[in-house]
């Protein structure tokens, strides 16, 4: 029998709750016994990781730091290779010290990685060659291969994304712990595309500066300094598919409660947040800090009441609020809703995601999204907030390290005709490398002009 938690919680109380976004796996007996053996293997992630970036996501929300939460839009399995997996951690690496250097506080980095294999759908099924089949819902539940058989729910792929996983969170942590970071030499970071961007004098500047600053530190100091050479990166997936989440919940010695041991932060979708259905119930339990993502169609009065559900205990570092309104309707909801969280003292840490409102098929029939129509929703953010007496202390971002064209617009003026050059995204289009290194400048901007000025 499942320990419960007082309140009658366990980590599968969700399945007596009506659920959204999950479909009916047809072989019960596999998932039953996928569920049992994934239950089994080690954690990925440690509940000491996840109370350091519970600590660390205090001081955002106390103005101290900054989080930086970005990465794949839905990662796949056969992606799962090592030039991707350096390729995202060095766009990380590199906005994040971008905003660093520009703003002159810790950043925060979780990556949208090690974990993002599920994805919601607007619609269960799509008709392909006149035959209805299951929609794609990312590699953890179905393949992308558009016929009936591979769309069938399969739970054998739970186990497969525990180990994708698994790879890559080893990697990445070797990566940040054996000086692929290290600030004495910054130069490996960069991408040859880089130089045909509006800001790669910005960016030469901005090497140079740390590079002085780190032969300084070196000149007075008689050791280097070992915390140039490794950073912290955390990951981060949305709560979706709660068989693999809730499998990875467990109890662990000399501390209270429970953690989903999948991920150092989860997030709930827009989706997926009704107050008495199962991804509610699963996250209400959990240690982890979780992220809440609200956008059209919403309440202020539903989302006070989210807040209190998930964070009963007005914990610190608990709850980041991650907005996603699109570019036309953010100056109507987003000031209410600061206002009401504000009036009830809910100590979130406020995110914008300027990138899931602004989603628009081009004329080629390609998804895209605009960068100006991103930019314009984060600076209508960032202003609105300063306007409010309220901290816009991070920023949720869908990007790739590699050179796609999924975005139009950006200093390179991507157009919708460039668009099928490199189309790569199975889901959501993310913005590529030159494109996130652009928009972290411009990120930092915002943020110096609403809290340094």
């Amino acid at each position: 029998m499942e320990d419960t938690l007082k309140n009658n919680w366990s980590p599968v109380s969700w399945l007596e709750k009506p659920i959204q976004q999950l479909p009916e796996y047809p072989d019960k007996k596999k998932l039953d016994e996928s569920f049992e053996e994934l239950k089994t293997l080690p954690p990925l992630v440690t509940s000491w990781e996840i109370e350091a970036l519970k600590e660390k996501l205090a001081q955002v929300s106390q103005r101290k730091a900054f989080l930086l939460q970005a990465g794949d839009c839905a990662e796949s399995f056969s992606l799962t290779r090592s030039p991707k997996i350096v390729n995202m951690v060095k766009v990380l690496l590199q906005t994040s010290f971008i905003l660093i250097h520009e703003m002159g506080i810790p950043v925060v980095r979780v990556g949208r990685m090690a974990g993002q294999y599920a994805k919601p759908r607007s619609k269960p099924f799509e008709t392909v060659n006149g035959e209805q089949i299951h929609n794609y819902r990312g590699d953890l539940i179905n393949s992308v291969e558009p016929n009936k058989e591979s769309r069938i729910p399969d739970p054998q792929r739970l186990l497969e994304g525990y180990h994708k996983a698994g790879l890559t969170l080893n990697f990445v942590r070797a990566l940040a712990d054996e000086g692929f970071a290290d600030l004495h030499h910054p130069e490996q970071w960069e991408l040859d595309f880089m130089r045909n961007n509006e800001y790669y004098k910005d960016y030469e500047d901005m090497v140079r500066s740390i590079t002085r600053a780190v032969k300084f530190i070196d000149a007075i100091s008689d050791k280097r300094i070992a915390n140039t050479q490794k950073v912290d990166f955390y990951t981060s997936h949305e709560a979706l598919n709660l068989y693999y989440d809730s499998a990875q919940t467990r109890k662990v010695p000399r501390k209270p409660g429970f953690y989903n041991l999948s991920a150092h932060m989860v997030w709930i979708g827009n989706r997926t947040r009704a107050l008495d259905e199962a991804h509610v119930e699963y996250l209400r339990g959990i240690e982890n800090p979780i992220g809440i993502k609200l956008g059209p169609p919403f309440t202020v009065d539903e989302s006070l009441r989210l807040i209190e559900k998930l964070n009963p205990n007005n914990e610190e570092g608990k709850i980041v609020l991650i907005t996603r309104f699109g570019k036309t309707n953010i100056e109507e909801g987003l000031p209410d809703l600061i206002r009401a969280v504000k009036r009830e003292g809910f100590p979130v840490v406020w995110s914008s995601d300027p990138m899931h409102g602004n989603t628009f098929s081009a004329s080629n029939n390609y998804k895209t999204r605009n960068f100006e129509h991103i930019l314009e929703e984060m600076k209508s953010a960032f202003a609105i907030h300063r306007a409010e007496g309220s901290y816009l202390g991070s920023v949720h971002l869908e990007l790739t390290g590699d050179n796609v064209t999924e975005c139009v617009g950006g200093a390179q003026g991507l157009d919708e005709a460039g668009l099928d050059l490199n189309y790569e995204t199975f889901c959501d289009p993310r913005l590529n490398y030159e494109q996130s290194l652009e928009m972290a400048f411009l990120v930092a901007k915002e943020w110096k002009q609403s809290y340094l000025d």
